[in-house]
């Protein structure tokens, strides 16, 4: 059994480990916040851009461009947005095991896949198990700005024009509560019909200078990096909210945890002192 000494020393660390969850369950709560913020600010934008390119690939007009039109497939592109930090439940995991399985259905051998990854845990779990990563981001920061991922971004979309790969899918955890996040999988490129079906019902008409095919040719990339961007700022909000939920829990299980400990504790010291008042019993006993 325990010494008192050895139990107390048991509390003194559990109540430490519970200080540090519960600090790192409030930050994380406030990045929550900001992130989400962040990410509904976005959103118009990215809808609006929706609409016009959805208007010009939908015209009457002749228009045409290579990021939408799909070609036979020799290889696939994989974006993965990963955190850059642990300790946020089975956010990195949940969301790495469920591509890789896509992965393994889909393709024979690594050459017919190529990944680009965000954050230092997907790259770490990537790298030990040997797939094709041919451009990564770490240290991303918590509060994104285009310009953080603008090369990343950039170059995802021209390899796919270079030929580099002839799909291009992302993945990553969208937010849907502090308590619940779903690993997403979203084609980006080519840009196919699915992406006009999101913006059924009433659009605006507008008028092109100095004509669709060149409107088109500037914003189709600009597009499909607005894509990356946005799933970017949805795994962040995600991201924090599987760590405050996780931080959560592990300050509840310290809680729980230090109070099985003073029981064990006083139920010890409780033995204690009845072992010392017998002894005490006991000798004067014999000197009568």
């Amino acid at each position: 059994m325990a010494s008192l000494r050895d139990i107390k020393n048991r509390i003194n660390s559990t109540k430490k480990t519970r200080q540090i969850t519960k600090a790192m369950q409030m930050v994380s709560a406030a990045k929550l916040n900001r992130a989400q913020e962040k990410a509904q600010s976005y959103e118009p934008y990215a809808k609006k851009m929706r609409e016009v390119v959805t208007g010009i690939a939908q015209g009457g007009s002749e228009v045409s461009h290579p990021m939408l039109e799909e070609r036979p497939v020799k290889k696939t592109g994989y974006i993965l947005i990963s955190s850059d930090t642990g300790l946020a439940g089975g956010y990195n995991s949940g969301l790495l095991r469920e591509m890789m399985n896509t992965i393994k259905s889909r393709h024979q051998s690594a050459d017919e896949y190529a990944i680009i990854v965000l954050g230092r845990v997907g790259r770490d779990l990537l790298r030990t198990r040997e797939q094709p990563i041919i451009q990564e981001m770490i240290e991303v920061p918590d509060r994104p700005q285009f310009s953080d991922i603008k090369n990343l971004a950039r170059t995802s979309v021209d390899m796919f024009a270079d030929g580099v790969y002839d799909e291009l899918y992302i993945w990553y955890n969208h937010f849907i509560s502090a308590m619940t996040q779903k690993v997403t999988e979203q084609k980006l490129l080519p840009l196919t019909s699915s992406e006009s079906e999101a913006t059924s019902g009433p659009t605006s008409v507008y008028e092109y200078e100095p004509n669709e095919q060149v409107i088109l040719e500037t914003l189709l990339p600009q597009y499909a990096e607005s894509l990356i961007y946005g799933a970017l700022l949805d795994a962040k909000a995600s991201e924090f909210g599987a760590r405050m939920t996780a931080m959560s829990a592990a300050t509840d299980n310290a809680d729980s945890l230090m109070d099985d400990l003073n029981l064990t504790y006083n139920r010890a010291r409780q033995a204690a002192v009845t072992q010392e008042i017998t002894e005490i019993v006991g000798g004067a006993a014999a000197l009568e």
